[in-house]
């Protein structure tokens, strides 16, 4: 135990340099965490420092500590694996090892990177000079990423210099130490004054650098510029998902929703054509857990699929009232792109064909969520150029839901149990104005028209909305009070998490909006809403992909709502009249000036993120009170001040040490020691001497002192001035021994 306490404290500032490291790792692995999938971020931050912790903590063997390392990583992988749903062990010993492998691998290459990058960090990052070029090469980096992707990059490098400070203090104390031996055990009996001088220059550095104004840059950055010039830097389609390309996108079916936001730019390139009797959105998959930032990542929903036969019905339940109509679609595609499902208008009831067959394997019916999903097992099993589904589209009875409360829909627990999950954090001003909006609604379905009529009327349609106004990390909050326009990625994640905070389940579903019929006088079709012909042959593009809302209403089943402006929802409704999906007869009024309370203003004054607003309050009050201790320590020299100030000239060492006396006689005064109305300050003196010896060595040198600066012709020198200021502060820590009212 005592050799493991004397290594600690000999590794001391290699504790302190693996610290500020791995601070700056995390920054990186934030940044990353856009890009990688949700469990690929957790398996490199816990090795990450579970790794430091071990370098710390065992001061052993490298082989050891490494072979230590080595172990614990495999076992976060082993567990991050199962808690993330990637593998399920199961069977004999060689047999889960069998599964660990060839789940592990892809994961083992980011830990284990990570892990070398550290130790190499750590051990080639040893002096100062290598401290300041690396921490600059990180800023650089992080820099150019802020220029050129989507990503606000300020708060990695505020962490990444805040980290390199306090290594270059580190590594200062570090040298001193080793240079000046006996200065640095000197410092070390006061270690409460080093930290309070390192803990200030951090405070006002941080301080500092918060209220620097935002200066325009005078140079536009190379990307900006290469933009403005109509270049582009899209990427394999994307629907503003950052999280697949780091790049401005391309309009297309999103990969990953986990990164919801950014920009993009109309692609018009073909994906299918698709035969139908009716207009529809052609629906792909849907997504229920809301993460603040996104929708969580259901890769492995398909656990919960059935086996698809063609010509069978699809199972699930379907709604118990209202009316359907059976549509019918032939879908060809006209790229090669892989997609996870099979599109077709909601709701699916059975597949025809695939490829004009009947085979049928490599589908999964997912009936909780009503998507037919792909799941091709290897490179052969390609996704399919043709085939033929036929849907159950919902015929809505306006004015038979309408009347429905939400007793009448939701009156037991159960489907929609799923579908009303709000994050923890979820902010209370959007659940504030959902209830603003909704308070003249009854039921469920007029308080849906209500927010629909809210966002297609108060907020733009945006393919590039302004990110430089995002203040919140919550997507919908910063959308509906800040940015205040986007495209449909906004409008349906707002339109859901609105409803779900009044209680009415939803989800979010991506696919592709209905897209051009062929023989339409229209050329372009810029939102893929155009063509109003039921029966036809429609033609499909990137630049129609899109998602919705699907609320549920009980026994009516999912009902899509479409919140974006302009487009426009083919749903089938028996008021011949109705074609907004959620619309009542006569929507209420909302003023116009509603939307002009989101707090806007608040926003801008707002601090980055709530990190920063407390490390940033913790500094101002560091800096206050250290201050307010300064000021304290310095009194004497500011009442001295301001005597010069009221006297206009500099006081004199006779006129200082009459200041002196006055402070320790009102010192001894609050112990008790009081001085008679008559008597001289030597007969006060006296008498206190008889009453408390112990003060008499004190007293004696500051009367006299006393004496000769009022009574003798001779002035008190500078030196002698200075030994009336020692003189009194031994007084008082002599009169701390005495008990208060000792006269």
């Amino acid at each position: 135990m005592i050799n493991w306490l004397y290594s600690l404290r000999t590794s001391f500032f290699r504790t302190l340099s693996l610290v500020w490291l791995w601070i700056m790792a995390l920054q990186w692995i934030y940044f990353m965490n856009n890009i990688w999938y949700s469990e690929t971020t957790a398996i490199v931050i816990i090795s990450v420092t579970v790794i430091t912790a071990i370098e710390i903590l065992l001061p052993i063997k490298s082989i050891y500590r490494y072979a230590l390392e080595g172990i614990a990583v495999l076992y976060i992988i082993h567990r991050e694996m199962i808690a993330y749903w990637i593998y399920f062990p199961a069977g004999s010993l060689p047999n889960r090892i069998q599964q660990f492998t060839g789940n592990a691998l892809p994961y083992l290459g980011f830990a284990v990177g990570a892990w070398i990058l550290l130790l190499l960090s750590a051990k080639l990052v040893n002096n100062q000079r290598r401290i300041l070029v690396f921490t600059g090469m990180l800023i650089v980096a992080f820099s150019i990423l802020d220029s050129f992707t989507v990503y606000d990059l300020w708060k990695e490098v505020a962490w990444t210099v805040f980290a390199a400070l306090g290594w270059l203090v580190s590594e200062h104390f570090r040298r001193f130490q080793q240079k000046y031996p006996h200065g640095w055990r000197y410092l070390r009996q006061y270690p409460l004054k080093m930290l309070l001088n390192v803990a200030v220059i951090f405070s006002l550095v941080f301080a500092v650098g918060v209220n620097m104004p935002e200066v325009p840059p005078s140079l536009t950055d190379p990307y900006t510029a290469w933009v403005v010039q109509g270049e582009t830097a899209a990427t394999a389609g994307i629907d503003g998902d950052p999280a697949e390309s780091v790049l401005r996108t391309s309009s297309g079916y999103s990969r990953n929703d986990t990164k919801l936001g950014g920009g993009f730019n109309f692609d018009y390139t073909p994906v299918m054509e698709i035969s139908s009797d009716q207009r529809s959105y052609w629906r792909g998959e849907t997504r229920r857990l809301y993460t603040g930032s996104g929708w969580g990542d259901e890769r492995n929903s398909g656990r919960e699929t059935d086996e698809v036969t063609a010509d069978t019905k699809l199972s699930g339940d379907g709604p118990t009232a209202g009316d359907s109509m059976t549509v019918k679609q032939t879908v060809t595609m006209l790229s090669d792109n892989q997609y996870p499902v099979l599109f077709g208008a909601y709701n699916l009831s059975k597949v025809e064909l695939i490829d004009d067959g009947k085979n049928t394997g490599s589908l999964r019916w997912n009936s909780s969520q009503s998507e037919l999903r792909w799941t091709a097992e290897s490179k052969r099993d390609r996704y399919p150029k043709t085939y033929t589904v036929v849907s159950e589209v919902p015929v809505v009875s306006e004015d038979e839901i309408r009347q429905k409360s939400f007793a009448d829909l939701y009156s037991s627990q159960g489907t929609e149990d799923a579908y009303l999950q709000v994050p923890n954090n979820f902010p209370k001003r959007v659940r504030d104005l959902a209830e603003e909006v909704t308070a003249s609604g009854a039921t469920p379905y007029e308080k849906i028209g209500l927010l629909q009529n809210y966002l297609t009327t108060n907020y733009t349609y945006t393919n590039e909305p302004d990110l430089s106004k995002k203040v919140s990390d919550d997507f919908v909050d910063s959308f509906l009070f800040e940015i205040k326009e986007g495209y449909c990625d906004y409008f349906s994640t707002s339109m859901v998490m609105m409803a779900r905070s009044l209680g009415i389940p939803a989800r979010w579903v991506k696919g592709y909006a209905p897209g051009q019929v062929q023989g339409s006088s229209a050329d372009v079709q810029v939102q893929g809403v155009q063509g109003t012909s039921d029966s036809g042959v429609y033609t499909v593009t990137n630049a129609d992909a899109h998602s919705w809302a699907e609320v549920y209403f009980g026994p009516y089943g999912w009902i899509p709502v479409e919140a974006t402006p302009g487009f426009s929802m083919p749903l089938l409704t028996h008021d011949a009249q109705a074609q907004d999906p959620a619309e009542p007869e006569k929507l209420p009024e909302v003023e116009e000036d509603q939307p002009e309370q989101a707090p806007q203003q608040a926003a801008q004054g707002q601090d980055r993120g709530p990190v920063v607003q407390i490390v940033y309050g913790a500094s101002l009050l560091f800096l206050a009170a250290f201050a307010v201790y300064v000021l304290w320590r310095n009194r004497l020299q500011l009442r001295f001040g301001w005597l010069r100030l009221r006297t206009g000239q500099k006081l004199s060492p006779d006129q200082k040490v009459i200041v002196m006396t006055e402070r320790w006689i009102k010192e001894l005064r609050r112990r008790g020691l009081k001085r008679g109305a008559d008597e001289t300050l030597r007969e006060s003196v006296s008498r206190w001497e008889g009453r408390s010896p112990a003060l008499g060595s004190f007293l004696e040198p500051l009367l006299q002192l006393f004496e000769k600066a009022r009574y003798s012709p001779s002035s008190v020198s500078e030196s002698e001035w200075r030994s009336v200021h020692a003189h009194a502060k031994e007084l008082k820590a002599a009169m701390k021994k005495i008990p208060k009212n000792a006269a």
